[in-house]
């Protein structure tokens, strides 16, 4: 038991810190600043002050004795003495929303598909309800009326700081039924469990575990934002305006979501604690824990291990199960494997909302584009990590948005989940063409080894089959040499030279003179170096030395990028949108070359990666 709490702390640690959570730590930050009406850091009125919650006389607040609050054990209101000193209120915002979105995301985690069904209501409504809470508690920001209205259900509560905190808590309520973390092995088995109505003890203690390590960051980070409030001049000044702001950002938030802006920008970002995960999700302690949580099903599956150097023989494909419907197949009818026999076929397990499996999808669209016609059959298992995943139409939305046009079968009982002996999202399965699982890889990275091992069986099935070029080759004579990944932040940068960067504003740079070595960079013109990117200001260039066959750069904004190679012009390269991945150069070979961007104004620049 004391190794299933620790591997749950760790897992809600890991996941609390992962890109998958970065929509929501923005209104967690103002939500934890933003104390009612304008007496964010005052010190508060004596105990007889008549207003909700600390707020202001201007602000709609109420006799306390209208509330129940403040009073004595009669009703009449207590006064102090006029010597008495005046105390601080204190600020419980940043606890109830964290204990808000922890109670939510962990009770609806377990509970929420069994409530869901016994009730018949559709399975994506705790979604809209969490948008519309959202957009109410915006609304409750902006407009002081709305919040006192939201207030209302905590009225009765006896204690008053209870009573004030209240919109705090129904604001992490919200959020926690937005809350969609990348999932490794532990959220897999808690969300499985909770989708099947499979309640045990170690389930319990595993999601509590798991919750309150995902507190603690995100506990901090409000904290922060308390601090901020209260020491910040500025924030005491402006509260009203910092609440509207908060207000508008809760709005915004809740907008992106719905329309699934978010996951844009998570995309472009790396996983960065993916590794981290793995090691201690995936140890042989966590596995041995986790697995026992189920039974002891296709054990010849665990002939192979994770991302193995080699094929192995790890027994016969288990069949597609309890599948709720199919599609991207002639008249949405089932796919059976042993007719695939024959065929090299390779199992993706994913969901649609999970980042990690949207980052793996152009890799299994280069696979079935370059290896269709050599014998590769790919087939998408969409197991739902959540209760809104399980709507055909949200799923058939989903994919035809990634560009998924391989046969998906919607896993909604997660029983081919269960054959497999699955843990994670994304998790791929090569099956050879006698049927025989031969390797396996969890997780995003290492697509060369993959498609390594699709090449071995394509070529075993077929001796004489021509296959293309790699689309996610080695590259042995870039392994060492490779120009790294390269992020145009003013606290993660590396391989710049020249002007001294000025940090957050507006600053005119020029390139330094002479060649530029080998995985540097330079900045010519306008640019305004921030945390997340440089922003293009007027006449704006960029020089990188590297060495590579293709050079990429994730950009944001509206406006044109003009390419330069070794002082050519190669391309023109229009941006619209959000944070994207667009390619600058692309070679057939590896070569050292000087880049020279031309970057229209306003546009954003935020890594580069080099393949």
């Amino acid at each position: 038991m004391v190794t299933l709490i620790l591997i749950g702390l760790l897992g809600g640690l890991i996941t609390a810190v992962s890109p998958c959570i970065l929509p929501v730590l923005p209104v967690v930050f103002l939500a934890g600043g933003t104390g009612r009406g304008e007496d964010a850091g005052k010190p508060a009125r004596s105990p007889g002050a008549t207003e909700l919650g600390g707020g202001a006389a201007g602000d709609g607040g109420k006799a306390a004795d209208e509330r129940g609050s403040g009073g004595t054990a009669d009703g009449a209101v207590a006064t102090a003495p006029p010597d008495a000193p005046a105390r601080a209120p204190r600020n419980r915002r940043p606890y109830a929303v964290v204990a808000g979105l922890v109670v939510s995301f962990a009770f609806f985690t377990l509970l929420g598909v069994t409530i869901i069904s016994a009730l018949g209501l559709p399975q994506d409504i705790l979604r809209y309800v969490g948008l519309g809470l959202l957009v109410l508690i915006g609304l409750g920001l902006i407009f002081p009326p709305v919040e006192r209205l939201l207030e209302k259900p905590f009225a009765r509560l006896p204690q008053r700081q209870v009573n004030k905190e209240g919109g705090a808590f129904a604001l992490g309520l919200g959020l926690g039924l937005l809350y969609v973390p990348c999932a490794g092995p532990v959220l897999a088995a808690i969300t499985i469990a909770g989708a099947r109505g499979e309640i045990s003890t170690d389930i319990v203690v595993l999601t509590l575990s798991f919750a309150v390590g995902t507190a603690v960051p995100l506990l901090l980070f409000a904290l922060a934002g308390r601090r901020v409030a209260e020491r910040v001049a500025a924030f005491r000044r402006r509260a009203r305006g910092l609440r509207i702001a908060a207000g508008c950002l809760m709005i915004v938030l809740a907008v992106g979501l719905a329309l699934d802006v978010t996951a844009a920008i998570q995309r472009s970002l790396p996983d960065y604690t993916s590794g981290v995960q793995k090691k201690i999700e995936d140890s042989d302690a966590a596995r041995q824990q986790l697995s026992g949580l189920y039974d002891n099903s296709n054990k010849e599956l665990s002939r192979c291990e994770d991302g193995a150097d080699e094929l192995r023989s790890c027994g016969q494909a288990p069949a597609l199960e309890g599948i709720d419907s199919w599609f991207n197949t002639p008249g949405d009818r089932p796919v059976d494997l042993k007719s695939l026999r024959g065929k090299v076929t390779l199992v993706d397990f994913w969901t649609y909302s999970c980042i990690n499996c949207q980052r793996a999808v152009p890799h299994l669209q280069d696979w079935d584009r370059a290896y269709r016609d050599a014998g590769l059959r790919i087939i998408g298992v969409h197991s739902p990590e959540f209760a809104f995943e399980k709507k055909r139409s949200n799923v058939v939305s989903g994919a035809e948005k990634l560009g998924v046009t391989w046969p998906v079968a919607l896993d909604n009982e997660l029983t081919t989940w269960d054959n497999y002996r699955n843990r994670f999202w994304p998790a791929k399965y090569l099956i050879d063409a006698e049927g025989t699982v031969r390797y396996f890889k969890f997780g995003e990275g290492e697509y060369d080894k993959t498609e390594k091992m699709i090449r071995e069986l394509l070529r075993q099935a077929d001796p004489t089959v021509t296959l293309p070029e790699p689309t996610d080759r080695a590259m042995d004579d870039l392994a060492s040499d490779r120009t790294p990944e390269t992020y145009l932040s003013n606290l993660r940068v590396r391989g710049y030279v020249g002007t001294p960067l000025v940090d957050d504003r507006p600053a005119v740079y020029r390139f330094p003179k002479g060649a530029l070595p080998l995985n540097r960079f330079s900045l010519d013109g306008t640019w305004t170096a921030g945390y997340e990117q440089f922003t293009a200001g007027k006449d704006a260039k960029l020089a990188f030395t590297y060495r590579a066959k293709n050079a990429n750069l994730v950009l944001a904004g509206t406006g044109q990028v003009t390419v330069l190679v070794n002082g050519e012009v190669t391309r023109t390269i229009n941006v619209t949108g959000s944070p994207t991945l667009y390619r600058l150069t692309d070679d057939k070979e590896a070569r050292t070359a000087r880049l020279e961007l031309r970057v229209d104004e306003g546009l954003q620049a935020y890594v580069f990666t080099f393949g």
